[in-house]
């Protein structure tokens, strides 16, 4: 037998590679990050009829864009240096990991070769990126931003996990929060003392990979400096757009909290403490004030169909504001929030365990997450969305 037919051929059309965002426990311990998106993902790619590899690429969480961006490429690289037809899927800041590493001339702390990778990307999505930066990060960075990461961070994955937080620290955290309605009632030795409290649902296990992880965090916050509004602008100068490469975004936008959302939460310690968890992160996220805010117009009337309006700079999904996620052509734009999209919603359980990260009252569901991870593929492919029963059509050039 010949060297060449002993060596197989690559049975994959294509090979996707999906990015997490700062909240980046890509595998911690028996959570997932993408593990609701990755079965959907490989249903759709095949109904279409093309099979799709799907590797996860591990991201230092808050280390710098190059530095994150050197990670893509490196994991692209070391799945096999000589595929072809690469998509690049990223949640919230793996965007823009993605977007730097394919953008023409970029230098990245690597000393993989860049641009022969980059290439071969037919397309980038953005799933709830911050393209124009979000004032989170730049809270992250204050006094109380730390312990606020990890309270939120530990909480996060607490309900991910076990479907609820403990009703102590919950409470702990409304008494806070009730007086003023805002944050003038926190410090950060409460967030951290809350942070402790929610510690103790984990077993010693769990408990030592949450303080690594944010040994790691603290150690490298570079990120966060740099997705403040002024600095996205110089990003957005350098990580221009690769000719011939697909730019796509998923958009999100969760319901403003009000005292009406309050009183339908329901009277559950959890739901209201996860709700006033909500109006918190909501409040930081909306307050974005870019220089300009330039849609296009058929950017403007997705968002105006998908929404009923225009959002204005304070709309936002709890973490990013919902005009910094458009970039390039708008797959969808859909009511939910951060988490929400990547299968982190309200509704049936699913395998593995599913629950809701933040009560927000957003209404998305499983129709819904099937549906903007249907469009994904349909962009990711060059099809027209599909639309009921209507086969899938060519999309006429690059969008």
């Amino acid at each position: 037998m010949s060297a060449d037919a002993a060596a197989p051929a690559d049975p994959y059309h294509c090979h996707v590679f999906l990015v997490p965002g700062f909240f980046g426990f890509a595998d911690l311990g028996d959570v997932r990050y993408f593990a609701h998106v990755e079965r959907v993902l490989r249903r759709h790619f095949r109904d279409r009829g093309a099979r799709a590899r799907l590797h996860l690429v591990r991201v230092p969480p808050t280390g710098s864009l190059p530095r994150r961006a050197a990670a893509l490429a490196e994991a692209i690289a070391a799945a096999d240096p000589d595929i072809e037809d690469v998509h690049l899927i990223g949640h919230s800041t793996g965007g823009l990991d993605a977007r730097l590493m394919c953008a023409p001339g970029v230098e990245l702390p690597t000393d993989v070769r860049v641009a022969p990778l980059a290439a071969r990307v037919r397309s980038v999505i953005g799933v709830a990126t911050p393209h124009r930066g979000t004032p989170m990060a730049a809270w992250f960075t204050n006094r109380m931003g730390q312990p606020l990461l990890r309270l939120v961070s530990a909480a996060t994955l607490r309900v991910i996990q076990l479907g609820g937080v403990p009703r102590r620290p919950l409470a702990r955290l409304l008494r806070a929060l009730r007086p003023t309605g805002g944050l003038a009632g926190l410090d950060g030795g409460l967030l951290d003392s809350i942070y402790r409290d929610i510690l103790q649902d984990f077993g010693p296990e769990r408990r030592d990979q949450l303080s690594r992880f944010f040994g790691e965090v603290t150690a490298d916050t570079a990120l966060m400096a740099q997705l403040g509004p002024e600095t996205m602008d110089l990003f957005n100068a350098k990580a221009t757009a690769m000719p011939d490469v697909r730019y796509g975004a998923v958009v999100t936008r969760a319901q403003p909290p009000s005292l009406r959302g309050m009183v339908k939460a329901g009277l559950r310690p959890g739901v209201q403490g996860t709700y006033a968890l909500y109006q918190l992160l909501y409040r930081i996220s909306g307050a974005w004030t870019p220089a300009d805010v330039h849609d296009d117009l058929m950017q403007r009337r997705t968002l105006e169909a998908a929404y009923g309006d225009l959002p204005d700079p304070t709309a936002n999904d709890a973490i990013v504001p919902t005009r910094s996620q458009v970039y390039g052509k708008v797959i969808r734009a859909v009511w939910a929030d951060h988490l929400d999209v990547i299968g982190h919603f309200a509704g049936a359980r699913l395998d593995p365990p599913h629950h809701d990260w933040l009560h927000t009252r957003s209404h998305f569901d499983r129709p819904a997450f099937e549906a903007v991870w249907s469009d994904v593929v349909d962009f990711a492919l060059g099809l027209r969305p599909r639309r009921g029963s209507r086969a899938p059509g060519p999309v006429s050039g690059p969008v």
